[in-house]
């Protein structure tokens, strides 16, 4: 049998037919989540609207900071990073360096910002300007199409929601217009529906993430098996070695049936 490798699987090749057709008696998904997640705004699409993925991937691994690259970044005057992570920190801190002002745009407090507190304090010594309890609604761009402004308007907490920190809530006639030249979506990331949606029969939940057996990583989808952060959504690299050797013994199992 000829097995076709790099090839996209839910596009150029389905689980169904990698089953089916080529005889796979098991198949593992492990595809990530890599998907950046955008606010869903007006305005999203216009130039120098950045996913921090992308910003950090073609600053820190494709040079794109030398202005002499084939694809060099783009150098804002007045950067806005939209939330509070790890990766929103990195992003931030990368546009200061590039010779940005810097704000952060954070719709809870400081006390609800998911960031470790040692990188919030390093942005901080670095000259990052936190602007909290504020949410984006609109992208505005100029006749070019490029960002000219972020309108905004400010928060304040309100009961506790499901997540346990206490929610936002709009503060009524706040709106107001930050004039920045760059965004930065910094939301998360999710699995790409690319295989679930070309699988019959595998289950996600509503975060677009396969469900699948904490155990030994056993999909809804009989002889396939998932794991890492196309199940949790995003985590780290400790966790999804050890789903890869729990679905690895499920697997075992299956086969030895």
């Amino acid at each position: 049998m000829k097995i076709e490798t790099n090839v996209v699987v839910g596009k150029s090749v389905t689980i169904d037919e990698l089953m089916e057709e080529e005889g796979f008696d098991a198949v593992f998904i492990g595809s990530g989540a890599g998907l950046p997640k955008f606010m869903g705004i007006p305005g999203e699409q216009a130039l120098g609207v950045f996913s921090a993925n992308e910003y950090l991937t073609r600053s820190n691994l494709m040079k794109a900071f030398d202005e002499t690259s084939n694809t060099p970044i783009m150098r804002g005057k007045k950067v806005a990073v939209v939330g509070g992570g790890n990766v929103a920190m990195d992003a931030a801190r990368t546009a200061l360096r590039l010779g940005a002002e810097v704000h952060i745009v954070y719709r809870r407090s400081e006390e609800e910002l998911p960031a470790r507190v040692e990188e919030v304090h390093h942005a901080k010594e670095e000259g990052i300007i936190f602007d909290l309890l504020t949410n984006p609604t609109e992208i505005v761009a100029d006749e070019n199409g490029w960002v000219s402004g972020m309108k905004c308007v400010r928060m304040e907490l309100g009961e506790p929601d499901a997540s346990g920190r206490r929610r936002p809530v709009v503060i009524e006639g706040s709106e107001f217009l930050m004039e920045v030249d760059t965004v930065i979506m910094s939301l998360g990331t999710s699995p790409n529906p690319l295989i679930s949606s070309t699988t019959k029969g595998l289950e996600v939940n509503k975060h677009k993430c396969i469900v699948a057996e904490e155990d030994f990583g056993a999909t809804t989808k009989e002889g396939v098996y998932a794991g890492g952060d196309a199940v949790t959504g995003a985590a780290t690299v400790i966790l999804a070695m050890g789903a890869g050797k729990a679905a690895a013994k499920g697997i075992d199992e299956y086969l030895s049936k």
